[in-house]
């Protein structure tokens, strides 16, 4: 099982708690992460599934590559990152 982190900033809009989730892809982790929980998911991912612009996922410390179908490999045991983009300046 993965192990899903959220950063803390993300707390504000979305339960943020890490969790452990099954699958072979970020597409079936975050689907596991989400289920019930469709704030969170539209908060993530967009109308279309995809990762939202603002949003970025490391899988072991690597930024997924697919933004669209999410197709990177989550390997067991992965630790996944969901992080917010911030700006400003």
């Amino acid at each position: 099982m993965a192990r899903v982190v959220f950063t803390a900033n993300l707390a504000r809009h979305i339960a943020a708690e890490p969790v452990e989730a099954t699958g072979a892809t970020v597409r079936e982790v975050l689907e596991a992460v989400f289920a019930g929980d469709d704030m969170a998911r539209s908060y993530v991912l967009d109308d279309q599934s995809a990762l939202r612009k603002h949003m970025n996922v490391f899988v072991d410390g690597n930024r997924v590559r697919d933004r669209i179908h999410l197709t990177d490999p989550v390997p067991a045991n992965a630790e996944v990152y969901v992080i917010q983009a911030l700006s400003g300046g």
